[in-house]
């Protein structure tokens, strides 16, 4: 991106505000160094990076940054054996702990999705054991503390112990010779305690003269009892400063051995800065991620310009690359075009640089690989030339680079010279452009631009709207309405002669009239259109709002019907189990009747009136909730294979007894039962050969079907066992296990058990009319 286009859409000074939210060096150094990038994927992570610092702005929470300084030069410093000062070793310690605190904010956030910060985190080396080094030699103002090394605390004790003994020889003087001193006091002269004294004292006192006041009347002198515990003060203060640096120099051979994970520490803080500076600056300006294309389209809903205050700013739509890929605004100066042109090249330098943009959500802003502008006055004196050749310069070098990955912003194409040639020319200029597919948004007040966009077919008219009753531009932009001049009703409300106004119009040509009339249309149209838009906005709210509150109710009534079918199924569950142990009884009590052959004729009748009063007695409602099944009214015929829902069994119609009530079997029963208690499960089915019982004594009534279903595995095959025995003992040839599908064990269980049984002649799965694999049918020899 060439540096022109970034001086001229004042890209510095988005810059600057994005310098203004930086937290540290670090992140400043990489602002200062940002520039739009013109790879998609690029801009794409940096649009993504962006987003997540926003997510936790918008949260309100605040990244603790506090205490990271740039400590790059430290680092290399110490790595070529350089001795670092105590305030550099402790800003590397506060480095680390900020970016342990760093570390720690992140990975405890609660937001679901944060891979580029939980990613560069993670690259993040505590470090804690350096820090504590560190801060065990340094305090908070970057002095070398006593604690340090054990020979360091016995210097500083020394050197205590002198400065006592000076000082009390010296107050000495001050208290017994106080008429000899300028002062009673004891002060200090090139690192010497000393004693102001009275020049012609100065035999009396003795000693070493180290200064003079500006008068020569007071000498600042080293009495002679004093100069052997001062020279062992200086011995030992020069020790203490050996020792200093000797703990300095294997701080800094320390620091040096973790170069590596330190300046990938600095590396990552600083672009996590930089993130949340970006982040921080678009809160700011209440902007929005926007969507990147490489299409060349930009839309942007409510686009504000970015350096405009945003209780100032005219908010306006704009997009072009769909359906035109050119815009022409018309119109009088000091309307606004200048600022419009500024404002969708600078978000377009913003959203190249992976800031966020000062419009509504839902924007998409295209990655161009040049940003063209001529905007201003651009008159060299140094150059000689004048407004119109400078910018003709200008416009010639862009023609020389544009193509189809080129934004073109021209600020009053072909003014400075002829309005006639200066509007031919514009237009000249456009078509060029426009036939490399670029993308170009010109202003210009050439009323011969009005209808440029109505003869080319990429190419659309705007003007930016202005009050007449007000005088003053609205800065609204208007697409697809090219501005007219207003000059005849801004004359005329500013008080010039109704006739001097008619006589003007008099003067323009008819096709000027009939243009403005055109244009006076359309934009009456829009703001028609506008109005009628706003109105069918706020029904479609109204209509919004009353869905989610039908949807609310909607919502409460199945809420409402789950529970009434809950408790009904409960109910009817309850009056299965009911009829389930009534079914049971009766069953035993027919298992325990003591007969050869055949039941008494009495018995049987008993038993099936049992049977049909074992049913459970449901509402026709509950029915319908609980087997809605059974509602079906398929006419039922002989041979047909149902289902007996009062005790869960497979059974088939005998024949019809009445309208609602028929004959089935059910095993080696025969039941009259009610139509609404039977299930169809098929249609007539080919004949099947039923086993057939041999009664050979009162313990072989035996069922074809053994139901193994609930059973635990022990149990079922124990069960299994006996009824082979039972069913080879009744002489059957065919029978039926029941073991259901479930997790597969039981079914496993019992068809190992039948192919290894000596009296079982073949095993196979049921048919679909049969159960399935839920069911083993097998032949017994």
């Amino acid at each position: 991106m060439n540096e022109r286009i970034l001086r001229v859409l004042e890209f510095k000074k988005i810059i600057e505000q994005l310098n203004s939210q930086a937290a540290t060096s670090l992140g400043k150094d990489q602002v200062s160094q940002l520039k739009p990038s013109t790879d998609l994927a690029e801009v794409i992570q940096l649009q993504q990076e962006t987003d997540e610092a926003a997510s936790i702005v918008r949260l309100d929470k605040a990244i603790p940054l506090g205490g990271i300084t740039d400590i790059r030069e430290s680092l290399k410093r110490s790595a070529i054996g350089g001795i670092l000062s105590g305030e550099e070793c402790l800003d590397v310690a506060n480095t680390v702990y900020g970016g342990r605190q760093v570390k720690a904010f992140i990975e405890n956030l609660e937001e679901p999705e944060l891979p580029v910060l939980e990613e560069l985190v993670d690259r993040i080396t505590p470090l804690r054991e350096l820090e504590q080094h560190i801060k065990s030699c340094i305090d908070d103002h970057g002095h070398m503390m006593d604690s340090a090394s054990a020979k360091l605390r016995s210097i500083r004790s020394s050197i205590r112990t002198y400065e006592n003994r000076i000082r009390e020889k010296l107050e000495s003087y001050t208290r017994n010779n106080s008429s000899m001193l300028s002062d009673a006091i004891v002060t200090i002269r090139n690192d010497r305690y000393v004693l102001p004294v009275k020049q012609e004292y100065r035999g009396t006192i003795g000693g070493i003269v180290h200064d003079q006041s500006s008068s020569g009347q007071t000498l600042f002198m080293e009495p002679k009892a004093v100069v052997d515990l001062n020279n062992q003060l200086h011995e030992a203060i020069s020790k203490e400063q050996q020792e200093i640096e000797q703990i300095l120099k294997e701080l800094s051979e320390h620091i040096a051995s973790f170069e590596r994970d330190l300046y990938e520490n600095v590396t990552v803080l600083g672009k996590i800065d930089f993130m949340f500076a970006r982040a921080k600056l678009g809160n700011l300006m209440k902007a929005s991620r926007p969507k990147i294309n490489d299409r060349g389209y930009i839309k942007m809903q409510q686009a504000r310009h970015p350096l405009i205050p945003i209780n100032e700013v005219v908010a306006n739509d704009v997009e072009i690359g769909k359906t035109y890929t050119s815009i022409v605004i018309t119109g009088p100066n000091t309307g606004g075009k200048t600022v419009t042109l500024k404002m969708i090249g600078l978000c377009t330098l913003m959203a190249q640089s992976g800031l966020q943009i000062p419009a509504l959500d839902g924007c998409e802003m295209a990655v161009f690989e040049e940003v063209f502008a001529d905007i201003g006055d651009e008159q060299s004196i140094e150059q000689n030339l004048s407004t119109f050749s400078s910018h003709m310069t200008n416009i010639v070098d862009i023609i020389k680079k544009v193509d189809y990955r080129s934004l073109v912003l021209f600020d009053e194409l072909g003014s400075g010279t002829d309005p006639q040639e200066g509007a031919a020319l514009a237009m000249s200029i456009l078509d060029e452009v426009v036939s490399r597919e670029a993308r170009v948004i010109a202003t210009t007040h050439y009323p011969e631009l009005k209808a440029y966009g109505y003869n080319r077919e990429n190419v659309v008219n705007a003007s930016v709207e202005f009050n007449v009753e007000t005088l003053k531009p609205t800065y609204r932009l208007l697409i697809g309405v090219p501005g007219r001049s207003n000059a005849f009703e801004i004359s005329k409300r500013l008080g010039l002669d109704e006739q001097i106004i008619d006589r003007a119009k008099g003067l323009v040509g008819a096709d000027s009239k009939s243009v403005e009339t055109m244009i006076a249309s359309l934009e009456k149209s829009q703001l028609d259109a506008e109005r009628d838009y706003e109105q069918a906005h706020e029904i479609l709210l109204e209509s919004e709002q009353l869905r989610e509150e039908i949807m609310r109710e909607w919502k409460q009534l199945e809420q409402k019907k789950e529970t009434l079918y809950k408790k009904a199924e409960e109910k009817a569950e309850k009056a299965l189990s009911q009829a389930r142990e009534e079914a049971e009884l009766i069953v035993n009590e027919i298992r325990q009747m003591k007969t050869n052959v055949t039941l008494k004729e009495h018995e049987w009748i008993e038993a099936k009136k049992m049977l049909e009063e074992a049913q459970p007695n449901l509402s026709r409602k509950q029915s319908k909730q609980t087997e809605p099944v059974a509602k079906e009214k398929q006419n039922l015929k002989p041979g047909d294979e149902i289902k007996l829902l009062t005790v869960n069994q497979k059974g088939e119609v005998l024949e019809k007894v009445s309208d609602n009530e028929y004959m089935v079997q059910v095993g080696i029963m025969k039941v009259k039962v009610k139509r609404s208690d039977l299930q169809l499960l098929g249609k007539q089915k080919q004949t099947i050969q039923k086993p057939v019982a041999t009664i050979k004594g009162s313990n072989f009534h035996v069922s074809a079907e053994l139901d193994l279903r609930g059973e635990r595995y022990e149990d079922a095959l124990l069960k299994l066992e006996k009824y082979i025995d039972d069913v080879l003992l009744a002489g059957y040839s065919k029978a039926s296990i029941i073991h259901g599908k479930g997790t597969g064990a039981l079914r496993k269980g019992v068809q190992e058990y039948v192919k290894r049984h000596p009296h079982i002649a073949s095993a196979k799965a049921g048919e679909s009319n049969e159960g399935g694999s839920g069911v083993t049918v097998i032949e017994l020899r």
